[in-house]
């Protein structure tokens, strides 16, 4: 298993032979409902598209998740499964493979790997957005993914897994309380799945935001803190800080070994 993070929510996994475009916000800027006064993400430096792409993989409808300026810029010929707004974003740009996943359906690409949609993050007042567990068909080798940090209790019947990608730090906003449940929801994850490494997503690596709204967000914790009390609960999990753009192997066997 390969893994890359590309920023942000972004990540190029590679599992079974295949590779994964997770969440792909890589041009053009991060604008909600064209509010920019409010929240805009910026990428200093372009992002090339990754080539040879199996299958995009996207957890939420949101900007952040199904962003329209990157999927309008990746070959619609690529086969698309997400959430169900994801899905019909996906389906709004052209992309003509699009697989909309409820909670609890799989779906296998080229029989290499399959994918199980669980319940992730909630949306609203009635909508809950999808996590994933990707699987190699051969190996068996895993990989958890949601980018929020809520998971349902369910998800403690579906380790252990290897690789674990959810958000290390906490954000909250006054009022609402906390929209990225980073240390509580990692190291619940840690304790349900028993992953061997943890990879940190929902970061800023080299992207940059502005507007009112980030004047508000609280931030809490991060990968050191979370290594620190993994280590005091007994737990052998490693919990890795990429580089953009680094890939990693992960040799699920020893430490990941970084490519470049």
């Amino acid at each position: 298993m390969e893994a890359t993070w590309l920023d942000s929510n972004s990540w190029l996994i590679e599992l079974g032979g295949r590779r994964i475009l997770i969440d792909p916000w890589l041009v053009g800027e991060l604008v909600f409902g064209q509010q920019a006064w409010l929240f805009k993400g910026d990428h200093p430096q372009p992002r090339s598209l990754p080539d040879k792409v199996d299958l995009i993989l996207l957890s939420q409808g949101l900007e952040d998740h199904a962003h329209p300026p990157t999927l309008k810029a990746l070959d619609k010929a690529i086969p698309v499964v997400g959430s169900a707004s994801a899905a019909k974003v996906a389906q709004s740009l052209g992309f003509t493979q699009v697989t909309a996943l409820a909670h609890g359906e799989r779906f296998t690409l080229a029989d290499s790997v399959t994918i199980q949609a669980v319940p992730g993050s909630p949306i609203g007042p009635t909508t809950v957005e999808n996590g994933y567990i990707l699987r190699d068909a051969a190996t068996g080798h895993s990989l958890f993914y949601e980018p929020h940090g809520f998971h349902a209790p369910s998800l403690k019947n579906e380790g252990p897994i290897d690789v674990v990608i959810t958000p290390v730090l906490d954000l909250a906003l006054p009022l609402v309380g906390p929209i990225i449940r980073g240390q509580k929801g990692a190291l619940e994850l840690t304790d349900w799945l028993q992953p061997q490494i943890i990879l940190p997503t929902a970061d800023a690596g080299e992207v940059q935001y502005s507007g009112f709204l980030i004047s508000l967000l609280k931030a809490i914790g991060g990968a050191e803190a979370l290594q620190s009390a993994l280590k005091a609960k007994g737990l052998a999990t490693q919990v890795l800080q990429p580089q953009v753009g680094q890939t990693l192997n992960l040799d699920l066997r020893s430490a990941a070994v970084p490519l470049n």
